[in-house]
């Protein structure tokens, strides 16, 4: 039956046996986007099932109220509420999240990189890609709008079309379905009636294009028309044709399932087909290219409520709620067509199915209408059925009657009209194309199947190929190659001349053959292809597949240096040390043969290395190639032989060769260069520059001075002196330089060198006395020799050397030229021309230090004069003149007075001494640089008046400070300081007339804190009249200096002054630091009057500060008052009241602000009020602020003082009119202070039912309290009404509220805590009672009313168990039923809940809940199998009668071994008990069921059952019972312990044991078996010794072929058994003549043939496979030696080229094949 169906209908896995839990497998929890994950979201973690992966379980802790799975990569996505994450699970990262605006109510990934998210009233698509936000694709349609619960989601495969479908609820208990068909190119939307439908593409026939269907089922929301499925299509352009559309087709929908309804519609995309799934498990099958239904079945009686495909097979998963049962429904390809034609009897459908799947089943069908096709002359029509059949029709025959068929006139022939409809459709078959390729060819067309091949319309093979061979051996190549016929496609490699491909073809398809015959052949015929041959052979992929030393010599041996040469560098090219010989050789054939050029490029690129180098190099030196010979040879002696030939070498290559050898090597190789003349000097000079480094400085500077080359040392140490940083250098080359007179390159070295030493160098050149001392000049110059250079240019007379360095050299060294001059006694005149000639750049400083040191001063007189004539403005040269004209008195004064370039700290001090007034001058003349030593002048000379006017002019404060201040540790008054304060105050001051040098002066006595002085001077210069009297910043600074120093005076200073700053003045006067209140009023008030302040706001202002001193500081409320009430002004109203405020003065306060008609402090106020409980004062506050404010918080406590004053009229009035109070704030507070009846009206006015019950609660008024709650319907309100009316004893109106508390899962264990503290049980039970008919009773009101009925009705347990199992908390009820000892209950629970191993532990653990049916049941169904174990001991126990019942049915489930091991624990009589039991299950042969029973049979003396055992189950410790059962006292029991021992090939032990029971014929029987000669010799002794005749004669009988015959016959002759071992012999005699027969028959010769000397003459003419001149390919053939080699022709001896190998044309070895040793397949 089930090969008829078809559709394959499996269970793949179950879900709750991978542990998720059955409340987690619902919709919206469990999600399986595609055929490698399911995703199940548990309260605490999410499960991963990999379904790739053996249904391998992750589970991950994340908190979750959705995930689903991308359906290509491990990318998770998750939602919470309205936040969505995506992470990565192999990289462990998040992608992207976000936050919607809305609640999720469907989300599905519709491809790899989007998931849409559906939402209640829109679609949006979210890109996992980049960062960007969900974007809103299309909103709802009303018709599937909020109400609709959202079942699958689909966008077509070019994304341009969307379908959502929902399922919403109908009258008469119906399920609507409602679907939204979406443009998103055109933004339009359809409405579609029907509850499932998805997209597609499929290939229609007759057109090019692929069409993109919409397949969706239809049912009206009347019902009138049925289930329809329609197929159209969407999408396409108008332009290509009419679009692809099915009539609709009704669905057979069985009676029974009339209210049944599609959950889901998934494609087979791999067939073509739609399986469409229902809520009642129903499963049709559709044909989407006919629309037709093939299948309809019930797969299940659970509802699936998530479906997905998969690709690869085509196949449907589905996962069924609750149980969690994954079921796969999958296309039988092999019984669909059987069943369309049989059962649905549709033989058109039949046939275009068979047709487009390729499916048998069909082929009597096409048989059929094709007979009838070619009968009716329809070719064409025929040929399409043909080619639609797949395979079925696809034969010889077919073609056959094709070609049989003649030709019509004006029409191709018949057969290629069949061949052209078979290429339109797809690909030819092999015979079809080869007869297809016949016709064509003859015509000479062979582009048609050039154009057949490229486009994949022909199958290759061998036969098409050799076919097409003659016209095209490219062609051909190609379909040998893609057919796989290797040898011919090597053929055709070989005919093209493509020998280099031959090698990778062979190896990519591992193809062997002979290469060396092919070689062979080739050299002779072609070298360049037996080259390229050779390469592709030493290239070959997995190491060379020929000898590379063989078939070089083979190369050679015909002559081919060129080849042989361009073989072993590709031979080579890896450069491996097992190659080494051939290297060397490489490089001999050439070096040799006259050809150095090519072994000299080999060895310029360095591909080869470990080639034999000493040898080398004597070639090379052989055939003059020097630098090559040098390169290879190590020893230093051969070096320098060859350097000998230097002058012939590269001279770079000299230079690089010596960067090759050690330090010592170069030393001597350089100094063998050297002493071979000049000619190689230039070459040594150039190693000497390069490798100095190396080779050391030192060691080269004496090489070359061994050899005297002084010219190449100068030369060698020129080219790295600039670089160098050894002295010894830098000295040599110095030295060098001035030996060969290169004064020049000397002077440079010594001028800007500085590494030499300089003494050695100085020492040098004074030594050698150098006609040119420049020199000398620049070291000592550099060094600070210049008192040695002096003295030595004078001493020699070299005067004019001398001048030259002062004036030309360093003009900045002539001062010590000078004195060194002045020390030798020079002439003054050639000194005063060194002087005149250096000019200014000469330094004075020095100079004139050097005279003055020397008392030569006046010498210098001409000179500085002489450079200030030439405006020279150096302070040197003006002091130097300076001290002249002092020292002469030449109008001293004069110069210091005018002249404005001396430097007054020289000339000071030089005058102090000479005259004060002078060093006063020149101090003044400093302009501030010199004050200090002025000021010490001043006072140590009596200097003070003219020191008090330089202070008052200078007008520089730092400077007063020094005068006035103390200095630190200076006690008393200083008198200077006192005497210059005089001639300041009554001479210096007074006199001046500059506004700046008062002020500045003033400013100096504040800063040195002189108050006293201070305050006289002002008092003389603005009182006793002055040109300040009015001066507005000095009355500032009179009454801010009294203020800080005599504050007495101030208030006779305000009084007396007016013209200062008010406000500053009285800012100071209230300050922290001098509190003068009464000063600071007395400004103000003074100030605010009109003739001090004539701006009205301004004395506003004073009016607002003087009463801010009264109230802040002097802290007078009542003078501030009288003062507030005397001005009347409002500004100072407010300023009064805020203090009012802050000494809570509340009512004042608010009289304050209402004369000033100021509402800006109404928070401080209605605080201050609230506090001090003033209500009835705030309320006319109130009333004026709120004209000008429209402040929340005035209404607020507008209404809120009506309420403590209880005016409620007023306040409903002020309610209900316009106001912007916060009424349910002020309502909250009226509540909690117990202000009920205003509350009552505030939560009436904003319609707060809620808070409006509880007032009704509170005012004790319940039926309006439930009125109210019913308005609020909020669960918060009717448990607190509830409780209320629990508590007053109104149980009617709590159980109305208590059933609208109960519906929320969460608070049902709040109400069943209060009723249970009130005692109130049987209302309780009541209200539960009552809840279970509530339309949106849940699982916690079932749950919680059978946990009460455990408690107080245990009767109605068991029956509310069974009746609402589906809608309860099984744990919970069973903990309750347990707590309760309702064991029944509680097994009855976790079996229908299916928790086995509970149910089994409780009926284990509690006889009364034991059950043998139900236990029976139970225990095959648990999980943990330790359970089974227990139960076995239970059984054993408690009820040991059923124990054998209990044992077959956990027979497939248990470990018997272990059961067995458990009976013996028990004792013998569980053995005994268990006896039926362990004879079931010995069929499975385990070693301790066996021993037990073996056991049990011993004891019970059953030999018949032990043997039986023995023979039929031989698991068991064997050795063990033979050697219990040995000693046993039955002799059936010790025959069998023979009988084991023989089993176990003990043969000794049976024997003897048979022995000892005269049991002679098990003793022959074991020893034959034995087969061992000596057991059988001991045997028969045994017999011959205890005259047993008729036993010898039956051992001889039975072990014949295992007996000797001279032993048999010893002892017959010994003990007379001659008649007993007659029949022995007789047998044996036969024997040995039919051996002796049969061997001189194969022995005999063979008769002569005379066709045999034909037959051997024709075999050894075709060796070799070059008899018929075609090159042989062998498959399989070995890798020969290479063909004996051709004579030499004058090549080059190779006799040492083989080494130890056989050598060319030699005859193998014997036993060898002739093809080197493979045989030929």
């Amino acid at each position: 039956m089930a090969a008829a169906v078809p559709i394959v209908f499996s269970e793949a896995l179950n879900l709750q046996q991978l542990g998720v839990p059955e409340g987690s497998i619902k919709h919206g929890l469990t999600s399986m986007s595609s055929d490698k994950w399911i995703v199940s979201v548990e309260p605490s973690q999410v499960t991963l099932v990999d379904l790739q992966n053996n249904a391998a379980v992750t589970r991950r802790p994340i908190q979750a109220e959705a995930s689903i799975m991308n359906p290509e990569s491990n990318i998770l996505a998750l939602r919470s509420g309205t936040t969505l994450q995506t992470f990565n699970l192999d990289a462990k990262a998040k992608l992207k999240s976000h936050a919607m605006t809305e609640p999720i109510v469907f989300w599905k990934w519709t491809s790899a990189s989007n998931l849409a998210l559906v939402t209640a009233g829109s679609v949006y698509h979210w890109s996992i890609e980049g960062d960007s936000a969900p974007a809103k694709v299309f909103d709802r349609h009303p018709s599937i709008g909020p109400n609709s619960q959202i079942i699958n989601y689909h966008v077509s495969p070019d994304q341009k079309w969307c379908l959502i479908g929902g399922i919403s609820a109908g009258a008469g208990g119906a399920v609507n379905g409602n679907m939204q068909l979406y443009s998103v190119e055109k933004k339009v939307s359809q409405p579609l009636q029907g509850h499932a439908g998805a997209f597609h593409t499929i290939k229609l026939v007759g057109r090019e294009d692929p069409a993109q269907v919409l397949v969706f089922h239809e049912k009206k929301a009347d019902g009138a028309e049925g289930h329809k499925l329609y197929v159209m299509e969407v999408g396409r352009d108008p332009s290509k044709g009419p679009a692809f559309r099915l009539a609709p087709t009704a669905i057979p929908v069985p009676a029974d399932a009339g209210a049944d309804f599609p959950v889901s519609l998934v494609v087979d995309k791999k067939n073509d087909l739609a399986f469409l799934l229902t809520k009642m498990g129903y499963v049709y099958m559709f044909d989407i290219h006919s629309g037709k239904t093939m299948y309809r079945a019930k797969v299940t009686q659970e509802t699936v409520f998530v479906t997905c495909g998969q690709d690869s097979t085509g196949a449907v998963f589905g996962i069924t709620v609750r149980t969690g049962k994954v079921i796969r429904v999958q296309l039988n390809g092999q019984a669909l067509v059987p069943y369309i034609t049989s059962t649905l009897r549709d033989n058109d459908l039949a046939i275009k199915v068979a047709g487009r799947l390729g499916l048998p089943g069909a082929e009597n069908l096409y048989a059929a209408e094709f007979e009838r096709l070619i009968g009716a002359g329809q070719v064409v029509e025929a040929a399409k059925l043909v080619a639609a059949s797949g395979t079925a029709l696809r034969t010889p025959a077919t073609i056959a009657r094709f070609q049989q068929i003649p030709a019509q006139p004006g029409s191709p022939q018949p057969v290629f009209q069949y061949f052209s409809t078979l290429l339109e459709s797809g690909k030819l078959n092999e015979q079809e194309s080869i007869e297809l390729a016949k016709p064509v060819l003859q015509q000479g067309r062979p582009q048609l199947m050039e154009k057949w091949l490229k486009d994949d319309k022909l199958q290759c093979s061998e036969q098409l190929g050799d076919l097409i061979m003659p016209s095209d051996a490219g062609m051909a190549l190609s379909v040998y190659l893609r057919c796989q016929c290797h040898s011919k496609a090597i053929n055709c490699f070989v005919q093209r001349g493509e020998y280099d491909k031959i090698v990778p073809y062979a190896t990519s398809v591992g193809f062997k053959m002979d290469y060396s015959s092919m070689l062979s052949q080739l050299l002779f015929n072609n070298p360049q292809g037996a080259l390229d041959l050779a390469k592709g052979l030493v290239n070959a992929e997995g190491g060379p597949l020929v000898d590379i030393q063989a078939t070089a010599e083979a190369f050679l041996s015909s002559n081919r240096i060129q080849e042989t040469t361009a073989f072993l560098l590709e031979a080579l090219k890896d450069n491996k040390p097992e190659h080494a010989y051939l290297q060397t050789k490489l490089l001999e054939i050439n070096l040799v043969g006259g050809a150095p050029q090519v072994a000299d490029a080999i060895m310029q690129n360095g591909i080869l290395t470990h080639y034999d180098r000493a040898h080398v190099g004597k070639l090379c030196e052989r055939a003059g190639m020097w630098q090559r010979a040098a390169e290879h040879y190590t020893e230093i002696s051969d070096i320098k032989r060859v350097f000998k030939n230097s002058h012939q070498m590269n001279p770079e290559f000299v230079v690089e060769f010596f960067g090759k050898l050690n330090r010592e090597q170069s030393l001597s190789l350089l100094k063998d260069m050297m002493s071979r003349g000049p000619s190689n000097m230039q070459q040594c000079v150039e190693v000497a520059k390069k490798y100095h480094d190396e080779l050391g400085s030192e060691d080269l500077i004496q090489v070359f001075e061994s050899n005297k080359a002084t010219e190449g040392l100068y030369y060698y140490l020129g080219a790295i002196v600039n670089f160098s940083e050894d002295p010894h250098v830098h000295f040599k080359y110095i030295q060098a330089s001035c030996q060969l007179g290169q004064f020049k390159e000397a002077e440079r070295v010594c001028r800007d060198s500085n590494i030499y030493v300089p003494e050695e160098v100085k020492e040098y050149l004074k030594n050698a006395k150098l006609p040119d001392p420049r020199p000398l000049i620049h070291v000592c110059d550099r060094f600070d020799f210049v008192d040695e250079l002096t003295d030595y240019l004078y001493l020699n007379s070299l005067l004019q050397y001398i001048e030259v360095y002062v004036t030309k050299v360093s003009p900045a060294k002539t001062p010590q030229v000078v004195g060194k001059l002045f020390d030798l006694g020079a002439n003054e005149d050639f000194i005063k021309r060194i002087l005149m000639a250096v000019g200014s750049a000469c330094p004075v400083d020095e100079m004139v230090e050097v005279a003055e040191t020397r008392n030569r001063l006046r010498l210098l007189q001409p000179w500085l004069e002489a450079r200030v004539a030439t405006g020279s403005t150096e302070p040197g040269t003006h002091n130097a003149l300076g001290k002249i004209y002092i020292t002469l008195n030449r109008d001293p004064k004069a110069f210091l007075m005018n002249n404005m370039f001396y430097d007054p700290k020289v000339l000071g001090p030089y005058c102090e001494s000479l005259d004060p007034s002078l060093a006063f001058v020149a101090y003044k003349k400093g302009a501030g640089e010199c004050d200090d030593e002025l000021i010490a002048i001043s006072n140590n000379h009596g200097l003070y008046r003219d020191l008090a006017k330089y202070l008052v002019e200078r007008q520089d404060l730092d400077l007063w400070a020094k005068v006035l201040n103390k200095k630190e540790g200076e006690e008393g008054e200083d008198p200077n300081c006192r005497q210059l304060i005089d001639q300041i105050v009554e001479w210096a001051l007074p006199e001046s007339t500059s506004a700046d040098e008062v002020s500045v002066t003033v400013k100096a006595f504040m800063a040195a804190d002189l108050p006293g002085e201070l305050i006289t001077l002002l008092e003389r210069i603005i009182l006793q009249g002055s040109d300040f009297s009015d001066n507005k910043n000095l009355q500032n600074l009179l009454i801010l200096t009294a203020i800080r120093a005599d504050t007495t005076r101030v208030a006779s200073y305000i009084d007396q002054l007016d013209n200062f700053d008010a406000k500053d003045i009285a800012l100071i006067c209230v300050s922290e630091s001098h509190m003068l209140y009464e000063e600071a009023f007395t400004i103000y008030q003074k100030f605010s009057r009109p003739e001090f302040t004539e701006d009205k706001d301004d004395q506003v202002e004073m009016q607002v500060s003087a009463i801010g001193v009264v109230v802040d500081f002097l802290k007078d409320l009542d003078r501030a008052k009288t003062y507030a009430t005397q001005v009347d002004e409002k500004p100072v109203w407010p300023r009064l009241g805020k203090a009012q405020l802050e000494e809570k003065c509340a009512a004042d306060a608010i009289e304050s602000f209402i004369n000033a008609e100021d509402p800006s402090e109404y928070v401080m106020v209605c605080a201050e009020s609230n506090e001090a409980e003033i209500w009835d004062e705030l309320i006319p506050y109130l009333k004026m602020a709120r004209k000008s404010l429209q402040v929340n918080l005035l209404d607020t406590e507008l209404i809120y003082a009506y309420a403590k004053t209880n005016n409620l009229t007023e306040m409903e009035q002020f309610v209900n009119g316009p106001n912007v109070a916060n009424i349910q704030n002020i309502g909250d507070r009226c509540f909690d202070e117990g202000l009920y009846h205003a509350a009552k009206i505030l939560f009436s006015s904003i319609n707060n039912n809620s808070k409006l019950a509880l007032c009704h609660i509170n005012l004790e008024e319940y039926r309006e309290a439930v009125a109210a709650a019913t308005k609020a319907n909020n669960v918060s309100t009717w448990k607190q009404v509830c409780f209320a009316c629990l508590r007053a004893e109104e149980f009617r109106l709590a159980a109305t509220c208590g059933l609208e508390v109960i519906k929320y899962p969460d608070h049902v264990d709040e109400v069943v805590a209060y009723y249970s503290d009130l005692g109130l049980f049987t209302h309780l039970v009541s209200l539960f009672e009552q809840g279970l008919g509530l339309e949106d009773a849940h699982i916690g009101i079932f749950t919680e009313l059978g946990v009460l009925y455990t408690k107080h009705v245990p009767d109605k347990v068991m029956e509310h168990c069974k009746v609402f199992f589906s809608k309860l908390n099984v744990g919970k009820v069973v903990r309750a039923c347990e707590r309760a000892r309702l064991f029944p209950p509680a097994v009855y629970l976790y079996m229908a809940d299916k928790l086995y191993d509970n149910a089994v532990k409780v009926m284990m653990d509690r006889a009364p809940a034991w059950e043998n049916d139900l236990f029976l049941d139970s225990i095959t169904k648990v999980r943990n199998a330790e359970i089974m174990y227990k139960a076995v001991s239970f059984y054993l126990t408690m009820h040991p009668s059923l124990f054998t019942r209990l044992m077959e049915v956990l027979e497939e489930n248990i470990d018997h071994s272990r059961v067995v091991n458990q009976l013996r624990r028990t004792g013998d009589h569980a053995l005994q008990l268990g006896q039926d039991y362990m004879k079931s299950v010995q069929k499975l042969n385990l070693s301790p069921v066996n021993e037990a029973l073996n056991e049990l049979y011993v004891e019970d003396e059953d030999y018949e059952s032990l043997r039986k055992s023995i023979d039929s189950f031989n698991n068991f410790n064997m050795i063990a019972l033979a050697s219990k059962l040995s000693s046993h006292e039955l002799l059936e029991f010790r025959r069998i312990s023979a009988y084991v021992y023989r089993c176990n090939k003990k043969w000794s032990q049976s024997i003897e044991l048979s022995k000892g029971d005269r049991m002679w014929k098990d003793c022959i029987d074991t020893a034959n078996e034995s087969a061992d000669p000596e057991i059988i010799e001991n045997l028969l002794r045994f017999f011959c010794d205890s005259s047993e005749k008729e036993c010898f004669c039956a051992a001889l009988y039975t072990c014949f072929s295992h007996i000797s015959p001279d032993l048999a016959l010893e002892l017959g002759w010994v003990n007379g058994y001659t008649h007993y071992i007659i029949p022995f012999f007789m047998q044996t005699f036969k024997q040995t003549h039919d051996r002796l027969k049969k061997l001189e028959e194969r022995t005999a010769p063979p008769k002569e043939d005379g066709n045999v000397q034909d037959a051997v003459a024709g075999t050894y003419g075709n060796l070799g496979g070059f008899g018929n001149g075609m090159l042989m390919i062998e498959n399989g053939g070995g890798m020969g030696g290479m063909p004996g080699p051709m004579p030499p022709q004058g090549g080059i001896d190779m006799s040492g080229f083989a080494g130890a190998q056989q050598q060319p044309g030699m005859m193998p070895p014997q036993g060898m094949m002739p093809n080197g040793g493979m045989p030929q397949m």
